[in-house]
């Protein structure tokens, strides 16, 4: 069973309401999840932005549609119950409650104008679709982290051994390792022993020391080439390492890193790309936008 898209939670959730009682928001979470037969993982699936969870995030904008259309009304903070409109509804019993049924209702038509004018302004189109407006937005925003990440991706592959290990420094101090800039870049890039390009601190005290390989290797990087690496860390006595690589890890090489008393942490060209994006290097922000919701304890007169 999959996760339900917003619309097909809508006649579930005022059916749910037919009780004509007053209902939280968690109340219908819990009693829809158990209707749709969800699982423990699927209720625990997040949006993109891991601030949320996506079924509660359906059936709270399924919510919003419902109470625009007149069918809900709100009681008060996080409660609902079913409006006499909705009741009516509920008694012609028809096969699906989606955005397009409830454009019959004027109020919801005019929400749905207004929304539409103002995506209009924005040069956007209003095209109907499965996707919340949370998603629709962290979908969009995932694509163009996506297409940033590669772009990345591309100039280190082509970037030289010196901008790279300058790259690498920069990522790890902003991450906390090293203490200072100038204390990881000396300590990075001197070794060349083994196999091991440099020797970083793990923390701003210096309590424990990580080493650290990092190439821009052309193509997968297998099992061979971080037992190598591994054998480095032994001569050293060294129990943690970092290999960080413009290409990928072989999946072999993921089971022996795993599998070895070493810690030895695998970052690959994409996730050493997102990395980059999360602590800012090498990018520069365009446009911010900050997402609000109603409060409603500030129109509460207690």
């Amino acid at each position: 069973m999959t996760i339900p898209d917003y619309q097909s939670v809508m006649k579930p959730l005022l059916r749910f309401t037919a009780d004509k009682l007053e209902h939280s928001l968690r109340e219908a979470v819990d009693s829809l999840a158990i209707e749709f037969r969800l699982t423990q993982d699927e209720l625990k699936e997040l949006l993109p932005s891991g601030q949320q969870f996506v079924f509660v995030n359906r059936v709270g904008w399924a919510r919003t549609y419902l109470k625009k259309a007149g069918l809900l009304e709100s009681t008060r903070r996080s409660h609902f119950q079913i409006t006499a409109r909705g009741l009516d509804v509920l008694k012609q019993s028809p096969d699906r409650i989606d955005v397009k049924y409830l454009d019959q209702f004027d109020e919801f038509k005019e929400f749905r104008n207004l929304k539409r004018a103002r995506l209009e302004e924005a040069d956007i189109k209003d095209e109907l679709s499965d996707n919340t407006p949370e998603e629709a937005l962290e979908t969009a925003y995932k694509q163009l982290r996506d297409t940033l990440a590669n772009d990345l991706l591309q100039q280190l592959k082509g970037s030289s051994p010196g901008l790279f290990e300058k790259i690498v420094v920069e990522l790890l101090v902003k991450m906390g390792y090293g203490g200072s800039r100038k204390d990881a870049g000396k300590a990075i890039g001197r070794s060349g022993d083994e196999g091991i390009d440099g020797i970083i601190k793990e923390d701003r005290l210096g309590l424990d020391i990580i080493f650290i390989q990092a190439k821009r290797w052309d193509g997968t990087v297998g099992r061979p080439e971080v037992q190598k690496f591994a054998g480095a860390l032994q001569g050293q006595r060294a129990r943690k390492g970092i290999m960080i690589t413009t290409s990928s890890f072989s999946k072999e090489a993921h089971d022996y890193a795993s599998r070895i008393e070493n810690k030895i942490v695998l970052i690959d060209g994409d996730q050493l790309a997102q990395l980059m994006i999360d602590h800012g290097l090498g990018v520069s922000p365009v446009a911010i936008f900050e997402v609000k919701k109603l409060d409603s304890d500030y129109f509460s007169e207690q």
